[in-house]
């Protein structure tokens, strides 16, 4: 009888399957939600132990494959361009990836202590709220320059709003006592609740506010 109840002992445990893990073992991504359909190609939550693609993905629309915290410990290191302008905002540290990722990865867990929900959904539906829909081009027509309203392609609006995110940020804790994690988990927790003071809310509204002058 002993060994009949350790058989069907053995037969009653599921099996776990070696790929069944959390993204860094921290975070569940099996449950998020992308709720916008044109961005939902291009934001990556493939649950991985270290998310980094050492620079191999170059073909075109390769952004969809690189993982979304990779893009984001990405322009935490190289924000870009302010307009025309390159604004030296990254003194405070060498640009090496374990620092960039360390700096995502204390933002989420400050995200989750401040929300109590999954950080990863959090920054996920922080970015559909702040992605601009519509933007603007110069058009030259007949010797003349005019702008004209354009749609923005989905991996566009991904990567737009994530640099806006990181500028936001960058504004708010250099030169001041607000560290890089405390002020991106400020900006993404805004953007989260449609807060107007969020910076990248508000490029967004000023995006879609020329598009619509333009048309």
């Amino acid at each position: 009888m002993e060994e009949q109840v350790q058989i069907e002992e053995q037969v009653e445990k599921p099996e776990q399957s070696p790929l069944d893990f959390k993204l860094f073992d921290l975070y569940d991504v099996s449950e998020i939600k992308v709720e916008d359909p044109g961005m939902k190609r291009y934001i990556n939550l493939s649950p991985k132990l270290m998310v980094k693609s050492h620079g191999r993905i170059r073909e075109k629309f390769g952004r969809g494959k690189i993982n979304l915290l990779e893009l984001f410990a990405n322009l935490v290191a190289v924000p870009g361009h302010r307009g025309k302008k390159h604004k030296i905002i990254t003194g405070h540290k060498t640009g090496k990836y374990n620092q960039n990722m360390k700096i995502v990865l204390d933002c989420l867990k400050i995200i989750e202590e401040k929300t109590k929900q999954n950080p990863v959904q959090v920054l996920v539906t922080a970015l559909e709220h702040a992605a601009p829909r519509d933007g603007v081009t110069i058009i030259e027509y007949g010797g003349a320059r005019y702008p004209q309203s354009v749609d923005i392609s989905p991996v566009r609006r991904v990567t737009m709003t994530l640099r806006h995110i990181v500028h936001g940020s960058y504004d708010k804790s250099f030169n001041k006592k607000t560290k890089i994690e405390r002020a991106l988990a400020d900006e993404i927790i805004k953007a989260y609740k449609n807060d107007s003071d969020s910076y990248s809310m508000a490029k967004k509204k000023d995006s879609e506010k020329q598009a619509n002058s333009a048309r």
